[in-house]
């Protein structure tokens, strides 16, 4: 039994200026992998993201989602398509409690935010989603905190509720663990593979030992370039990826 492809790429190229900085790349995401994008600094990793979430347009090439084409998709229309990431930088509204930020994003979603005067008491439903998003990460007990109050990996695991409130197929989730402590690291990820299976993830991460954890295959990018893929074992014991990214000192 073949799986499908949930997101894909074909010869994606973008430059800024004349500096080519994703080079022809193509990129196959199965549908429910556990995928992780690598790679050392200046790769193109967050480029690539930016290309596939519609950020940026490509100069070349195209972006699939499924069997649709993307390439030119607006990234709130890619939201509605089920594409939705997480963000390297804290993006979370400091002033609302944990509540309050995914009742909010469940509300986008159904397209009820218009009346911004509605108390949420009176959004029953998204809230009662809200509740079942929190409680699925294991951070209901934190619901009534504000989001500032909250330790560094408990706010990631926020903004992976307000990925989640958008009801993706695909979560691109950038970075997860930067700047988290390593005992709240191995706590968020032990939150994240418990996501459901059916669900697609690609993951941008700078800890091997995460990334070697939970992904089933990893793609390494080096100057814009696809340089190889394939499954942990097989990147592991890459001689070009040692030389390029991990380095003997890793013991990978």
């Amino acid at each position: 039994m073949t799986t499908s492809s949930a997101l894909r790429t074909e010869g994606l190229r973008h430059s800024f200026r004349g500096f080519v900085a994703i080079d022809g790349v193509s990129l196959d995401v199965q549908a429910g992998a556990r995928h992780a994008l690598i790679g050392p600094n200046g790769a193109g990793k967050t480029t690539l993201i930016n290309l596939l979430t519609g950020v940026l347009r490509p100069d070349t090439g195209e972006v699939m989602l499924g069997r649709e084409r993307i390439t030119r998709m607006a990234p709130h229309a890619r939201v509605k398509r089920g594409l939705a990431r997480t963000f390297q930088l804290n993006t979370l509204f400091a002033g609302l409690t944990v509540l309050e930020s995914v009742a909010l994003a469940v509300c986008e979603r159904r397209g009820e935010c218009g009346d911004w005067l509605r108390p949420l008491s009176s959004r029953r439903a998204a809230v009662d989603e809200a509740q079942r998003l929190l409680r699925s990460l294991a951070i209901d007990d934190e619901a009534g905190r504000l989001t500032r109050e909250l330790p560094y990996g408990k706010q990631r695991l926020v903004e992976i509720a307000l990925a989640l409130a958008t009801r993706p197929n695909v979560l691109l989730l950038d970075e997860p663990a930067a700047g988290v402590p390593a005992g709240e690291s191995r706590q968020l990820f032990e939150t994240i593979e418990l996501l459901p299976p059916e669900m697609t993830i690609l993951l941008i991460e700078h800890d091997m030992s995460l990334v070697f954890r939970f992904a089933q295959r990893i793609t390494v990018l080096a100057a814009g370039r696809l340089v190889a893929e394939g499954p942990p074992a097989e990147i592991a014991a890459d001689a070009r990826v040692r030389e390029l990214y991990l380095g003997d000192e890793h013991h990978v």
